[in-house]
């Protein structure tokens, strides 16, 4: 079956034969707004068409890689804030049904990446804005608790890979990827945490900011990013001070929502 856009083509090929000039550029002038909705539409009605799948989904695995795609692109903006997740087109693109699509669709839900909103299901869920203090404080609240389940239980690896997250963003160029760095760093001091619900609730805030500073660390114009608190942060845990090491955290996190408050606050005086 012909396309809208093939079908539209046809159709003004013919009338063009028997019409006037005039009326020939008008019809072509119509032609092209007629297909450019068609394109727009087409677009709206895919926005999973930047997620690539390479061959067939094995049953046992599609939970996992159906979530991974989804984050990965939830991440690095391909899938922008507000764009709805609808499972039957999920489930058409990875081959598979409806049961690992809802399986993966709840666990972005816990991670904070999605938001279920009524009469359009899973929706992209929106960046750190005004509650940054709010999202702060929780998070100093359950990472106090992960830092002091976890840092007795560091061992040489953990501490090793730590350090070499801290390197890593010292070295790395690309302020896109500082918040995906700074995740893992934080996740190696809280990796041995027994609480594994805590753990998950952690991991949601990191995720978060991450996101934020994905698409907005560039712009908040820090100048070069001193990895002075995470180098405290390390030798504290190396040196097993549970609780100097909580509150070091306490003040890494206050600078943190300090420099996302001035930025928005310096966004927001900016918009007409």
């Amino acid at each position: 079956m012909d396309s809208p856009v093939v079908t539209v083509n046809l159709l003004l090929q013919d009338l063009t034969r028997i019409w006037s000039v005039p009326t020939f550029i008008w019809i072509q002038t119509s032609k092209l707004n007629v297909i450019r909705r068609c394109a727009n539409v087409a677009v709206k009605r895919n926005p999973l068409s930047s997620i690539e799948v390479h061959g067939p989904v094995a049953a046992h695995q599609a939970r996992a890689v159906i979530e991974e795609s989804l984050r990965n692109a939830i991440l690095d903006g391909r899938l922008p804030c507000g764009t709805a997740i609808r499972q039957e087109a999920l489930a058409d693109l990875f081959g598979v049904s409806r049961m690992p699509v809802r399986e993966a669709l709840r666990q972005l839900e816990s991670q904070g990446l999605l938001h279920v909103v009524q009469y359009k299901g899973a929706v992209v869920a929106p960046l750190i804005e005004d509650n940054s203090l709010e999202s702060y404080e929780l998070r100093l609240l359950l990472e106090a608790e992960a830092l002091r389940q976890s840092v007795p239980l560091l061992d040489d690896q953990d501490l090793a890979s730590a350090s070499g997250f801290i390197e890593a963003m010292e070295a790395e160029t690309d302020l896109s990827k500082v918040g995906t760095l700074n995740r893992q760093f934080h996740q190696a001091l809280y990796n041995k945490a027994s609480n594994k619900k805590l753990l998950a609730l952690v991991d949601a805030g990191l995720i978060e900011e991450e996101r934020f500073l994905r698409f907005n660390l560039e712009q908040m114009n820090l100048g070069p990013l001193a990895q002075d608190d995470h180098r405290t942060l390390l030798r504290l845990a190396r040196a097993k001070e549970v609780e100097a090491c909580v509150a070091e955290l306490g003040l890494h996190l206050q600078r943190a929502v300090s420099a996302i408050t001035e930025y928005l606050d310096r966004r927001k005086a900016k918009q007409p």
